[in-house]
């Protein structure tokens, strides 16, 4: 339609209809009030459509006229209640309307059970469950059900009254309410599916667009990290060089100055990248025993500084009954303790800052530590403490204006103290101070106590050491890899007093070059390198086919803080780590560490001046094998032949009504056995948990270059998968398949761990030689009962008829499977006697090395007398008597016996 101007004008009812699509599309609208509308402008046009019809059929003027005011009022309550947002109200007066007034007139004046009024009262099923929630929805319902029955009742008892329907006219009712009542429903299904899947879009789309934010804020963080810790690294390096040498006071104090401000720097740093971490979920507590003299000396070390520059007293005093070694994350209670001082002296203008630790001994091997922060600052006002903890808020703005801090320090104190297990808590008065109050609960490692512990005289003892290198090693040969010259030249200087000697290369590539020529005994690695990361390198080092460093210890060098980069480093292979700026004590004490004892010289120690009488052990101990074997304890080796041959090995889980052990370290198979002749004792054995295998696979990997782990037979329980599944998070770790149970699994084990002592480093040859192998295993038990083994391997019926005729299963492996390998008749010992038999008419081709005997429920004397049987013909070298394991023990009961050896 065309204005006078020419302009063209939506049709009013055009208008109309394009204003209802935009509400009930419109994502911003709730749903269910979209539904509201969406029911109303479908309902009316149904209800016109009735109306009509009643009107040609001749139906009651009642009915008609409760249809004209339904068509009139549903509309108007309607729109009022979404112009007013008194949608539920509006909904509740149309679902009371319908209940009270539309379905008793409509069934009364409408033909009763005989019209179509019956029809529409499943549509007000519909509409009220729909439209209403909560309480008001079930009461309707209840409501509208009820008032159906009485309907139907009374028509029932009523049938004298003459309804004035004719046959025509009931079936055409009928007809119209369920073709009405049909598109509705239909209609209502097709907009209701629409909008669900218009909100499930919207969802999944938010859903990526809020994981995309959360990633590229966390690489954000990180790269500002790396990129900040990099230049750091540099001045506190040559800043600690500065420390070193003999200088004037002035010029030691200005270092130290500068030493103390580069590590609050950091603090900033950490504190955005922790917030990070705790808002996604990430932040990892590492709890470890600590010096906590040595955290207090550190902490105050800090401190002093910033409150010296301002005028402030610092106070500190210490529990003497504190116990001097506990368990928590030392880093963490470090940043707790030093965001709380830092806002204590940067709010304080004059006057104290005192930090006060109490302990508190509440049960058996626990303290409760009380750290105290109290200065004469500021304070807070009262209305402003709930506020306190939030990130990124300062209270008081105003008054605090000119103070510099991000307003994260207080909500990464309140969170990484709950993540403790601790709690917190802040008392203040405006203008006079504030106190805040933290207390964790820790484990005592060492009873003894600081006693009259001076943190300040240790700090002033501090300021004027004189330092001394821990150890010389002139013979010591380290490769120093980072594409910044200014880390090369840190790394040089922080290192130059030991005498070891430092080559550097400035790419990944020019260290292959230099592993090729000649062999080091540490390399550094920068992580972060053009063309070729620090990973990719030691791969290739790992991988070089004439290279001498194959085995070589391999430190990444990193400005990525955080637990995940910690597992990921040692997950890919690397022997240590070091964070950016690096640590000059720690530098040196990982060279210590890492390098072969007999070309080091121990000095001196930094602060005490002892001598380290026990370096040479923990450099042994930390010390990594080439390949390291492993298994499940469902393996079943003897506890001499796991020490002495150093195969880990990873418990499996027990659960007995609902309580759960660990086998080997918390239950046995005696246990086992005792409760299985309870009756009424479930008891289901379980393989670890892929986090059990992670854990697992990851401690050890800080001593070997690569894991082999045997596993018992992949379709036999849960095992091989879990530790598929976790091996997948390490570059270094592999799993095979023994396709064995018990022993048979153990046997394996021990001749990959023999190939590993001949000097077979390649861990893919010794997998291919084990595949082999697995064939050549012979292993079979013979059982005492079925009953056992019946619950999960034979039917109640077949294992009867066994019981009943005295006949003892055998059962052994094949494809990674139990299988049933022969059936022995007679008491347990004529089956014993004939098992021995049946494996000795093959002597000729048993391998006379090892022969292992698992046993369930025998005395010792039994098991000597099926060795001693085995021996008179075959003279093994080595014979093994093993209890089996609890997951044997479970699934083939007492009375079992195995024989395990290899055929030649």
């Amino acid at each position: 339609m065309l204005t006078k101007s020419g302009i063209r004008k939506e049709a009013p009812v055009k208008k109309l209809i394009r204003s209802i699509y935009d509400i009930i599309m419109d994502s911003e609208i709730e749903v269910r009030e979209r539904i509201f509308i969406i029911i109303t402008i479908i309902s009316i046009p149904a209800l016109i459509c009735a109306l009509i019809g009643d009107i040609i059929i001749g139906e009651s003027p009642v009915e008609i006229t409760a249809l004209i005011a339904t068509i009139i009022i549903a509309p108007v309550v309607t729109y009022y209640g979404m112009k007013k947002d008194r949608v539920q109200p509006a909904a509740l007066f149309l679902a009371a309307g319908i209940v009270f007034v539309v379905v008793p007139l409509s069934f009364r004046f409408g033909g009763g059970a005989s019209g179509g009024a019956i029809i529409w009262f499943c549509f007000a099923y519909m509409y009220i469950g729909l439209i209403l929630v909560g309480i008001p929805r079930y009461v309707m319902m209840a409501i509208l059900t009820v008032m159906v029955v009485f309907q139907y009742r009374q028509a029932y008892l009523n049938e004298a009254i003459d309804l004035g329907r004719s046959r025509s006219e009931w079936y055409v009712d009928s007809c119209i309410s369920v073709i009405l009542v049909g598109l509705a429903v239909y209609l209502m299904v097709v907009i209701e599916y629409r909008l669900y899947l218009d909100e499930s879009k919207r969802a999944i789309r938010q859903a990526k667009e809020i994981e995309e934010m959360s990633r590229a804020q966390s690489v954000f963080f990180s790269s500002m990290s790396h990129e900040i810790r990099t230049p750091i690294n540099t001045i506190i390096g040559l800043n600690e060089m500065n420390l070193r040498e003999n200088v004037s006071e002035e010029v030691s104090e200005n270092a130290r100055n500068i030493q103390s401000a580069s590590q609050i720097l950091l603090s900033v740093i950490n504190d955005i990248l922790d917030m990070s971490k705790i808002e996604s979920g990430k932040m990892d507590i590492i709890k470890a025993p600590y010096n906590v003299g040595s955290m207090i000396t550190d902490i105050v070390n800090m401190i002093s500084v910033r409150a010296k520059e301002k005028g402030l007293r610092f106070r500190v005093s210490v529990d003497p009954g504190l116990p001097s070694v506990l368990i928590s994350d030392e880093v963490r209670l470090k940043q707790i303790m030093i965001n709380l001082l830092n806002n204590a002296v940067k709010y304080t203008a004059k006057g104290e800052v005192s930090f006060q630790i109490h302990c508190t001994k509440k049960k058996e091997g626990f303290v409760a530590v009380t750290y105290t922060v109290e200065d004469t600052g500021a304070g807070i006002k009262k209305e402003s403490i709930p506020y306190l903890f939030d990130a990124f808020r300062r209270v008081d703005e105003e008054k605090n204006r000119h103070i510099e801090g991000t307003g994260l320090g207080l909500s990464i104190v309140k969170l990484l103290t709950e993540l403790l297990g601790g709690k917190i808590s802040v008392s203040s008065v405006y203008t006079r101070g504030s106190t805040f109050n933290v207390e964790i609960e820790q484990e005592i490692v060492d009873e003894k106590i600081l006693g009259n512990y001076d943190p300040m005289q240790l700090q002033e003892t501090a300021n004027t050491r004189t330092y001394h290198q821990s150890f010389e090693a002139p013979e010591a040969e380290i490769l120093v890899v980072d594409d910044n010259s200014a880390n090369l030249l840190v790394i040089r200087k922080l290192l130059r007093d030991t005498l070891v000697k430092i080559d550097t290369a400035s790419s990944a590539s020019e260290c292959l070059e230099m592993t090729l020529k000649k062999r080091y005994n540490i390399i550094f690695m920068d992580h972060y390198m053009p063309q070729m990361s620090g990973i990719e390198a030691l791969h290739a080092i790992r991988e070089q086919a004439a290279g001498l460093c194959v085995n070589v210890p391999v430190v990444a060098l990193t400005a990525n803080a955080g637990g995940e980069y910690i597992s990921m480093y040692r997950q890919e292979g690397f022997d240590d780590y070091l964070l950016k700026p690096l640590d000059a004590m720690l530098l040196e004490d990982t060279v210590l560490r890492l390098l072969p004892p007999d070309i080091v010289r121990i000095t001196e120690d930094r602060q005490s001046g002892t001598v380290f009488e026990s370096d040479s052990v923990i450099r042994q101990i930390s010390k990594k094998v080439p390949v390291l074997i492993t298994t499940d304890s469902a393996s079943d080796l003897p506890d001499e032949i796991l020490e002495k041959n150093d195969i880990p090995v990873i418990p499996i889980n027990i659960e007995i009504n609902d309580a759960l052990f660990s086998d080997g370290s918390e239950i046995g198979s005696d246990t086992v056995i005792r409760h299985l002749s309870i009756s009424g004792r479930e008891i289901v054995p379980y393989a670890p948990h892929v986090d059990d295998y992670e854990k697992f696979f990851s401690g050890l990997l800080s001593g070997a270059q690569h894991i082999i782990h045997i596993s018992t037979a992949k379709n036999i329980g849960r095992a091989y998968a879990n530790a598929c599944e976790a091996a997948l998070d390490f570059y270094n770790v592999s799993v095979f398949d023994s396709g064995q149970i018990s022993s048979g699994t153990g046997y394996l084990a021990l001749m990959a761990k023999k190939m590993v002592d001949e000097g077979i480093s390649d861990t893919e040859e010794i997998m291919r030689r084990l595949e082999e192998k697995k064939e050549k295993i012979g292993l079979g038990f013979v059982l005492d009962r079925p009953d056992y083994f019946a619950r999960r391997f034979l039917s109640s019926e077949m294992c009867r008829l066994i019981n009943m005729l005295k006949i003892h299963p055998v059962i052994g492996t094949r494809d990674s499977s139990i299988k049933i390998r022969g059936l022995l008749a007679g008491d347990r010992e004529k089956a014993e006697t004939a098992y021995i038999r049946r494996t000795l008419k093959k002597a000729d081709k048993i391998d006379p090395s090892v022969l292992i005997i698992t046993y369930v429920g025998l005395k010792r004397k039994e098991a000597e007398r099926i060795r001693d049987g085995m021996l008179e013909k075959i003279p093994f070298e080595r014979v093994y008597l093993k209890k089996a394991s609890p997951g044997i023990a479970i699934n083939c009961g007492p009375g079992t016996f195995g024989l395990i050896y290899a055929e030649k």
